[in-house]
Protein backbone atom coordinates (compact mmCIF):
# COMPACT_ATOMS: atom_id res chain seq x y z
CA UNK A 1 0.00 0.00 0.00
CA UNK A 2 1.65 3.75 -1.29
CA UNK A 3 1.33 5.70 1.67
CA UNK A 4 2.53 9.92 1.57
CA UNK A 5 2.22 12.62 4.35
CA UNK A 6 -1.00 14.41 5.28
CA UNK A 7 -0.61 17.78 3.76
CA UNK A 8 -3.18 21.11 4.77
CA UNK A 9 -4.08 21.90 1.59
CA UNK A 10 -3.46 25.97 0.33
CA UNK A 11 -0.96 26.06 3.25
CA UNK A 12 2.61 26.46 3.19
CA UNK A 13 5.67 27.30 5.54
CA UNK A 14 9.00 29.14 5.52
CA UNK A 15 11.54 29.85 8.39
CA UNK A 16 11.90 33.95 8.99
CA UNK A 17 14.79 35.31 11.47
CA UNK A 18 14.11 37.93 13.71
CA UNK A 19 15.93 41.39 12.29
CA UNK A 20 18.78 40.46 14.23
CA UNK A 21 19.03 37.28 13.06
CA UNK A 22 19.39 35.43 16.91
CA UNK A 23 16.19 33.86 16.64
CA UNK A 24 14.42 31.58 14.19
CA UNK A 25 10.71 31.42 13.15
CA UNK A 26 9.15 28.80 11.41
CA UNK A 27 5.77 30.69 9.67
CA UNK A 28 3.04 28.88 8.44
CA UNK A 29 0.56 30.91 6.29
CA UNK A 30 -2.72 29.48 4.81
CA UNK A 31 -4.64 31.69 2.31
CA UNK A 32 -8.65 30.98 1.23
CA UNK A 33 -9.47 29.36 -2.20
CA UNK A 34 -12.33 32.08 -2.31
CA UNK A 35 -11.65 35.16 -3.86
CA UNK A 36 -10.71 38.28 -1.10
CA UNK A 37 -12.87 40.92 -0.41
CA UNK A 38 -12.62 44.27 -1.92
CA UNK A 39 -10.93 45.55 1.04
CA UNK A 40 -8.53 41.99 1.26
CA UNK A 41 -9.03 39.30 3.54
CA UNK A 42 -9.01 39.28 7.22
CA UNK A 43 -5.75 38.16 8.73
CA UNK A 44 -5.15 35.66 12.23
CA UNK A 45 -1.64 35.47 13.41
CA UNK A 46 -1.71 32.62 15.11
CA UNK A 47 1.11 32.02 18.31
CA UNK A 48 2.17 28.74 18.82
CA UNK A 49 1.68 27.76 16.04
CA UNK A 50 3.30 23.92 16.16
CA UNK A 51 0.35 23.49 18.19
CA UNK A 52 -2.61 24.39 16.44
CA UNK A 53 -2.00 25.26 12.95
CA UNK A 54 -3.90 22.86 11.70
CA UNK A 55 -6.84 23.66 14.00
CA UNK A 56 -7.30 26.92 13.58
CA UNK A 57 -6.70 26.07 9.21
CA UNK A 58 -9.40 23.86 9.30
CA UNK A 59 -11.90 26.06 11.46
CA UNK A 60 -11.14 28.85 8.59
CA UNK A 61 -11.71 26.46 6.08
CA UNK A 62 -14.81 24.62 6.88
CA UNK A 63 -16.92 28.39 8.43
CA UNK A 64 -15.63 30.58 5.33
CA UNK A 65 -16.93 28.60 2.75
CA UNK A 66 -20.54 29.87 3.57
CA UNK A 67 -20.20 33.35 5.91
CA UNK A 68 -23.84 33.84 5.03
CA UNK A 69 -24.29 30.64 7.10
CA UNK A 70 -21.53 30.33 10.18
CA UNK A 71 -21.03 34.42 10.63
CA UNK A 72 -17.01 33.79 9.90
CA UNK A 73 -15.28 35.33 6.44
CA UNK A 74 -12.27 33.27 4.96
CA UNK A 75 -9.03 34.74 6.27
CA UNK A 76 -5.65 34.16 5.79
CA UNK A 77 -3.54 32.55 8.85
CA UNK A 78 -0.26 33.23 9.77
CA UNK A 79 1.30 30.66 11.92
CA UNK A 80 4.38 31.76 13.97
CA UNK A 81 6.11 28.89 15.07
CA UNK A 82 9.33 27.19 15.83
CA UNK A 83 11.88 25.08 13.60
CA UNK A 84 11.04 21.89 16.06
CA UNK A 85 8.84 18.88 15.37
CA UNK A 86 7.12 19.36 19.02
CA UNK A 87 4.03 20.90 19.92
CA UNK A 88 5.98 23.72 21.39
CA UNK A 89 9.35 25.35 21.60
CA UNK A 90 10.86 26.67 25.51
CA UNK A 91 12.41 29.84 23.00
CA UNK A 92 8.50 30.63 23.51
CA UNK A 93 9.16 31.78 26.82
CA UNK A 94 11.91 34.41 25.82
CA UNK A 95 9.14 35.49 23.51
CA UNK A 96 5.65 35.81 25.48
CA UNK A 97 7.07 37.31 28.51
CA UNK A 98 7.37 40.82 28.78
CA UNK A 99 9.78 41.21 31.11
CA UNK A 100 12.32 38.32 33.05
CA UNK A 101 10.68 37.60 36.34
CA UNK A 102 12.44 36.34 39.68
CA UNK A 103 9.13 34.77 40.59
CA UNK A 104 8.94 31.70 38.06
CA UNK A 105 12.52 30.46 37.28
CA UNK A 106 11.76 26.43 38.02
CA UNK A 107 9.63 24.13 36.71
CA UNK A 108 7.73 21.92 39.23
CA UNK A 109 10.36 19.43 39.27
CA UNK A 110 13.01 21.92 40.64
CA UNK A 111 14.77 21.96 36.62
CA UNK A 112 15.13 25.83 35.33
CA UNK A 113 12.84 27.66 33.03
CA UNK A 114 14.47 28.98 29.77
CA UNK A 115 15.36 32.51 29.42
CA UNK A 116 12.60 35.28 29.82
CA UNK A 117 11.28 38.87 28.82
CA UNK A 118 12.10 39.16 24.92
CA UNK A 119 8.15 40.25 24.45
CA UNK A 120 9.07 43.12 23.15
CA UNK A 121 11.58 42.12 21.27
CA UNK A 122 9.18 39.28 19.59
CA UNK A 123 6.71 42.27 18.85
CA UNK A 124 8.87 43.85 16.78
CA UNK A 125 9.51 40.99 14.70
CA UNK A 126 5.65 40.62 14.50
CA UNK A 127 5.37 44.26 13.24
CA UNK A 128 8.64 45.22 11.24
CA UNK A 129 9.81 42.45 9.68
CA UNK A 130 6.50 39.48 9.32
CA UNK A 131 3.82 42.16 8.55
CA UNK A 132 5.27 44.02 5.95
CA UNK A 133 6.18 40.49 4.39
CA UNK A 134 2.71 39.08 4.43
CA UNK A 135 1.33 42.24 3.09
CA UNK A 136 3.04 42.40 0.29
CA UNK A 137 2.63 38.48 -0.78
CA UNK A 138 -0.96 38.57 0.37
CA UNK A 139 -4.17 41.08 0.11
CA UNK A 140 -4.60 41.44 3.58
CA UNK A 141 -7.24 43.99 5.01
CA UNK A 142 -5.07 45.80 7.53
CA UNK A 143 -7.72 47.17 9.49
CA UNK A 144 -9.26 43.27 10.28
CA UNK A 145 -6.19 41.92 12.23
CA UNK A 146 -6.24 40.03 14.82
CA UNK A 147 -3.71 38.03 17.03
CA UNK A 148 -4.68 34.56 18.77
CA UNK A 149 -2.35 33.64 21.90
CA UNK A 150 -2.78 30.54 24.66
CA UNK A 151 -1.59 30.24 27.85
CA UNK A 152 1.74 32.51 27.98
CA UNK A 153 0.65 33.26 24.21
CA UNK A 154 -2.12 34.72 25.78
CA UNK A 155 -0.13 37.44 28.26
CA UNK A 156 1.76 38.35 24.96
CA UNK A 157 -1.21 39.05 23.63
CA UNK A 158 -2.54 41.53 26.69
CA UNK A 159 0.65 42.76 26.92
CA UNK A 160 0.42 44.00 22.95
CA UNK A 161 -2.69 45.81 23.50
CA UNK A 162 -1.57 47.64 26.88
CA UNK A 163 1.74 48.17 24.63
CA UNK A 164 0.74 49.10 21.22
CA UNK A 165 -3.28 48.61 20.59
CA UNK A 166 -3.25 49.63 16.70
CA UNK A 167 -1.33 46.57 16.29
CA UNK A 168 -3.92 44.70 15.90
CA UNK A 169 -8.07 44.76 15.82
CA UNK A 170 -8.62 41.87 17.79
CA UNK A 171 -7.06 40.64 20.50
CA UNK A 172 -7.96 36.86 21.67
CA UNK A 173 -6.31 35.92 24.53
CA UNK A 174 -7.17 32.60 25.39
CA UNK A 175 -6.27 31.15 29.38
CA UNK A 176 -3.70 33.84 29.84
CA UNK A 177 -1.74 33.33 32.18
CA UNK A 178 -1.84 36.77 34.49
CA UNK A 179 -0.01 35.21 37.17
CA UNK A 180 3.16 35.98 35.14
CA UNK A 181 4.69 39.20 35.68
CA UNK A 182 2.07 40.02 37.86
CA UNK A 183 3.84 43.81 38.68
CA UNK A 184 4.76 44.72 35.23
CA UNK A 185 1.40 43.64 33.33
CA UNK A 186 -0.39 46.23 36.43
CA UNK A 187 1.79 48.91 35.22
CA UNK A 188 1.65 48.23 31.71
CA UNK A 189 -2.60 48.42 32.19
CA UNK A 190 -2.30 51.25 34.49
CA UNK A 191 -0.39 53.08 31.33
CA UNK A 192 -2.68 51.45 28.94
CA UNK A 193 -5.59 53.21 30.72
CA UNK A 194 -3.73 56.74 31.16
CA UNK A 195 -3.01 56.76 27.93
CA UNK A 196 -6.85 56.74 26.36
CA UNK A 197 -7.57 60.11 27.00
CA UNK A 198 -5.35 61.09 24.99
CA UNK A 199 -4.78 58.25 22.18
CA UNK A 200 -8.37 56.70 22.34
CA UNK A 201 -8.61 52.83 20.94
CA UNK A 202 -10.43 50.71 18.54
CA UNK A 203 -10.27 47.64 19.35
CA UNK A 204 -11.84 44.73 20.30
CA UNK A 205 -11.04 42.13 23.27
CA UNK A 206 -11.96 38.23 23.79
CA UNK A 207 -10.35 36.66 26.76
CA UNK A 208 -11.28 32.54 26.88
CA UNK A 209 -11.09 30.63 29.42
CA UNK A 210 -11.71 26.66 30.58
CA UNK A 211 -14.39 26.82 33.55
CA UNK A 212 -12.36 23.99 35.06
CA UNK A 213 -9.10 26.35 35.50
CA UNK A 214 -11.05 27.92 38.52
CA UNK A 215 -9.19 25.13 40.47
CA UNK A 216 -5.69 25.96 39.58
CA UNK A 217 -3.65 27.68 42.20
CA UNK A 218 -3.12 30.71 39.67
CA UNK A 219 -6.78 32.08 40.06
CA UNK A 220 -6.36 33.04 36.45
CA UNK A 221 -10.06 32.90 36.07
CA UNK A 222 -10.73 35.48 38.41
CA UNK A 223 -7.47 37.68 37.78
CA UNK A 224 -8.91 37.61 33.76
CA UNK A 225 -12.78 38.38 34.98
CA UNK A 226 -11.37 41.08 37.17
CA UNK A 227 -9.80 42.74 34.10
CA UNK A 228 -12.61 42.48 31.81
CA UNK A 229 -14.23 44.15 34.51
CA UNK A 230 -11.70 47.31 35.11
CA UNK A 231 -11.11 47.64 31.54
CA UNK A 232 -15.08 47.74 30.55
CA UNK A 233 -16.09 50.34 33.27
CA UNK A 234 -13.98 52.71 31.68
CA UNK A 235 -16.53 53.11 29.21
CA UNK A 236 -14.46 54.04 26.65
CA UNK A 237 -16.31 53.55 23.37
CA UNK A 238 -13.12 52.16 20.99
CA UNK A 239 -12.75 49.10 23.73
CA UNK A 240 -14.66 46.50 23.15
CA UNK A 241 -14.18 43.49 25.61
CA UNK A 242 -15.65 40.31 26.53
CA UNK A 243 -15.10 37.34 29.08
CA UNK A 244 -16.07 33.32 28.44
CA UNK A 245 -15.67 30.76 30.79
CA UNK A 246 -16.41 27.02 28.70
CA UNK A 247 -18.24 25.01 30.93
CA UNK A 248 -16.74 21.23 31.42
CA UNK A 249 -12.92 22.83 29.94
CA UNK A 250 -9.81 23.08 31.08
CA UNK A 251 -6.56 24.70 29.90
CA UNK A 252 -5.72 22.41 27.13
CA UNK A 253 -9.20 21.65 25.76
CA UNK A 254 -10.54 24.82 25.89
CA UNK A 255 -8.40 25.45 22.59
CA UNK A 256 -10.73 23.98 19.76
CA UNK A 257 -13.39 25.99 21.92
CA UNK A 258 -11.38 29.50 21.48
CA UNK A 259 -10.52 28.85 17.85
CA UNK A 260 -13.97 28.25 16.76
CA UNK A 261 -15.41 31.29 18.21
CA UNK A 262 -12.42 33.43 17.05
CA UNK A 263 -14.15 33.04 13.42
CA UNK A 264 -16.78 34.95 14.89
CA UNK A 265 -15.46 37.29 17.01
CA UNK A 266 -12.76 38.54 14.27
CA UNK A 267 -14.20 37.33 10.79
CA UNK A 268 -17.81 38.36 10.88
CA UNK A 269 -18.99 39.63 7.79
CA UNK A 270 -20.68 42.73 9.57
CA UNK A 271 -17.80 43.54 12.15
Amino acid sequence: MARSTVQIPRAEQWTMKSRNGNHAYQIMVFQPAEAPPPSGYPVIYLLDANSVFGTMVEAVRVQGRRPEKTGALPAIVVGIGYPTAGPFSPHRYYDFTPQATTEYTQNSDGTPLPKQGGADEFLQFIEEVLKPDMEQQFRIDRNRQAIFGHSLGGLFVLHTLFKKPEAFRYYIAGSPSLHWNQNVMQAEEEEFIARLEQHPVNVKVWIGMGEQEKTHPARNNDKASSLTERLSALKQPGLDIKYTEFEEENHVSVLPFLISRTMRFACSPES
